[in-house]
């Protein structure tokens, strides 16, 4: 066999070889790394206190996509609402004093540092991105509980965590809820 045919034999070899190759796509699971601070005292909420209302100002979204701003604060208060009332709390009705007011904001750090986190909210949680793929943003979440005859909160907390950026809002649901009950875990039970 001449030197041709053995090039070509080889070659064509060569691509048969190359075209039988797979590659296996590996799914990275989502990080799962959560860091919390808290900051002020719950002993304000008496064993009383069973009813809570908004903050009549503090609810705010800083995200890449404003569209889903509206639905992010729908299903923040969803899901807060949802603790409280399993820890024994109900919505203030319209006739009633509440004996809590809740607030909240939330940002991707796309739209909002650690440092201006720090500035706005006092507190920062400091969750590293090292590391970290870039189909994941970290996402700050703070809730803060007020007295309602006083400016300034009595209680606050700050977590950090990734957030898938391109998933639907529904799809994030199961672990919103899960991240609400671990931030207002340490707020007192009222149920019997």
């Amino acid at each position: 066999m001449n030197s041709k045919k053995w090039c070509l034999w080889i070659s064509l070899f060569a691509v048969l070889i190359s075209g039988c190759a797979t590659k296996e796509e590996v799914n990275k699971p989502a990080p799962s790394r959560i860091t919390m601070v808290t900051s002020g005292d719950l002993s304000f909420i008496s064993s009383q206190a069973k009813s809570f209302a908004w903050h009549p100002t503090m609810f705010t979204v800083h995200s890449a996509n404003k569209l889903d701003d509206a639905e992010l604060v729908r299903h923040m208060r969803q899901s807060i609402t949802k603790i409280m009332e399993q820890k024994g709390y109900h919505f203030a009705k319209d006739n009633e004093n509440p004996n809590v007011l809740i607030g909240f904001g939330m940002a991707l750090e796309s739209e909002m540092s650690d440092a201006e986190i720090m500035k706005r909210a006092g507190l920062v949680a400091g969750l590293s991105t090292s590391g970290i793929d870039d189909d994941f943003e970290k996402g700050s979440v703070l809730v803060a509980l007020f007295s309602p005859n006083r400016i300034q909160p009595i209680w606050k907390v700050l977590a950090q965590g990734f957030t898938e950026t391109g998933k639907p809002i529904e799809d994030r649901e199961i672990r919103f809820d899960k991240l609400t009950g671990m931030m207002l875990n340490s707020i007192p039970n009222h149920t019997m």
